[in-house]
């Protein structure tokens, strides 16, 4: 094993602070990264704080972080894809069983037996739970390893490994094409890559918001239409029109509105998790055929494939670069929506605590 900083939480209403974690030295077959950049999303902030209890309770002391850019450092003598001096990605599953039907079909994501990133068992017993991104370095599978393409902001790309998967994945299953009319409810860390992807896949695309002022920005990243979501008659005149909308909301809201607006065989899927059941109109579904669906990031191929498409289409996600010793501050900022759209870190900031 050896040590390396990182900032972690001792409980539910600590602050991050920087401390000294372990990492296990590199297997056969793994890869060590050190890592440049790392992304904050949502879930961070709901696992340090044990907003999920019910589901995944926080084990403490906790090193959040899942969306990883990083550079090679160390390769396990079995290792083929990379080499040390290559630049490599980590998102937010570590390892799984690879035997389970799923896994097998390139669904890692949804393998009974799955690691993610942080927080969840360590089978290499190095400590209780997985460590994630908020660190210098960092010891993965070399199968849960992504190549970055050359092109790509680097700080740009972090968000793409779970804000960036998360969007993309459900608008490839559900056949986004140049034919298609796409809704994306949301602009935020979410929904900004939602509408950069839908754009990229040639779709007529409308972004539903509360908020007047983000008008601009959202035809700035693509959208063609912006439809403020309590005026009722904007509503209204796209009855029935949608071939998919991209729910990323997190907050109570409803979702009949949205599903009024799909035509026959319209798809709504969520890939935002409201804390509290959202109720469905039964009727909602039934007239016109109508699907509701949700999405959890993707495989490592379709992660793979989605940085790729990103690095042909020079799509990243709109970030604000922060030293690690603001990172509260930016929990804070996030809870407010003050970031346009992602908050990420450069952890080289790390090195001098």
């Amino acid at each position: 094993m050896y040590n390396t900083k990182a900032y972690a939480a001792a409980s539910a209403t600590s602050p991050l602070a920087s401390t000294t974690i372990a990492r296990r030295e590199p297997t056969d077959r793994d890869v060590q990264i050190e890592i440049l950049f790392c992304g904050i999303c949502h879930s961070d902030v709901h696992s340090v704080r044990n907003e999920w209890s019910s589901i995944a309770p926080t084990v403490y002391p906790i090193v959040p972080g899942h969306e990883m850019v990083g550079r090679v450092t160390k390769v396990g003598s079995a290792v083929t894809s990379y080499k040390p001096g290559d630049i490599a990605a980590v998102g937010c599953m570590v390892d799984s069983d690879g035997t389970c039907p799923q896994c097998k079909a390139g669904f890692e994501q949804f393998c009974p037996s799955l690691t993610l990133t942080y927080n969840s068992p360590d089978k290499h017993k190095t400590a209780p739970v997985t460590y994630g991104g908020y660190s210098n370095s960092i010891v993965v599978d070399e199968s849960f390893v992504l190549r970055v393409p050359a092109n790509l902001d680097l700080a740009g790309v972090a968000p793409l490994l779970c804000a960036g998967i998360t969007t993309y994945s459900p608008l490839r299953h559900w056949g986004v094409t140049k034919s298609k009319k796409v809704g994306v409810v949301g602009l935020g860390g979410l929904g900004h890559m939602g509408v950069k992807f839908a754009r990229a896949f040639g779709a007529h695309v409308v972004v539903f918001t509360t908020s007047p002022d983000k008008k601009e920005d959202a035809l700035r990243l693509g959208a063609d239409e912006v439809v403020i979501s309590r005026n009722a008659d904007e509503m209204q005149k796209h009855a029935g029109s949608f071939d998919f909308i991209l729910d990323t909301v997190s907050a109570k809201h409803d979702i009949n509105a949205y599903l009024n607006l799909l035509r026959l065989d319209g798809n709504i899927t969520l890939v935002g998790a409201p804390e509290n059941p959202l109720e469905v109109s039964a009727f909602s579904l039934i007239m016109g055929r109508r699907s509701l669906s949700g999405s959890m990031i993707g495989g490592i191929a379709e992660t793979q494939e989605m940085l790729d498409f990103c690095g042909e289409h020079n799509i990243t996600a709109d970030v604000e670069v922060i030293p690690i010793q603001k990172v509260n501050e930016a929990y804070e900022r996030l809870l407010k929506s003050d970031v346009k759209y992602r908050f990420c870190i450069d952890m080289a900031s790390l090195k001098s605590e």
